[in-house]
């Protein structure tokens, strides 16, 4: 039997908001979820350094985007988005922390139970700095707003190819 799931995208942040660029996940969503209508079928959740709780909320979404810091290889602050099998390939790349082989094995978890979201995307930041302390390097700071209209232009996208849908967030959005 399929497991039933209500129209709506979860927004996940992961970081550690003690560690310096580490925490810029759970701060784009906290800026997307200010400006965003409550009515919207958005749920914003701030995933920490990722438990496998997060399975359920995975498994009852219909998309998935993942907001969070990620080795590139670009200069810090660069913002990429890898959807899809994109996504799924990034994640499983050999990893750079503990942090990053807990996101490949809560979306295998969940891809195991047969609900894992077909639209899902990774929004990755370069960090420029890891290390204990309470607030974004500039660099990384300047790339939040980016990270944000990256998120918005991928519910924009999809809602285009789903048809209408309240989907949409407030902000900078083009018309």
């Amino acid at each position: 039997m399929e497991h039933p799931k209500t129209r709506k995208t979860l927004i996940l942040g992961l970081g550690n908001t003690l560690m310096t660029d580490e925490a810029v996940g759970p701060i784009v969503v906290r800026r997307l979820e200010s400006e965003t209508d409550p009515a919207a079928p958005l749920l914003f959740l701030d995933g920490g350094t990722l438990s496998f709780t997060l399975a359920m909320p995975i498994e009852e979404c219909e998309r998935l985007i993942v907001v969070d810091a990620a080795a590139l290889g670009e200069a810090p602050g660069g913002v990429r988005v890898f959807e899809g099998e994109a996504m799924d390939r990034q994640v499983s790349l050999p990893a750079k922390s503990v942090h990053e082989v807990s996101l490949a094995d809560l979306m295998d978890m969940v891809r195991l139970t047969g609900r894992l979201p077909e639209r899902r995307a990774l929004i990755g930041i370069e960090p420029a700095v890891i290390d204990w302390g309470d607030g974004l390097t500039p660099l990384v700071a300047a790339a939040v707003p980016a990270a944000m209209d990256a998120v918005r232009a991928l519910l924009a996208r999809w809602d285009a190819q789903e048809g209408p849908g309240p989907w949409a967030l407030s902000g900078n959005q083009a018309d």
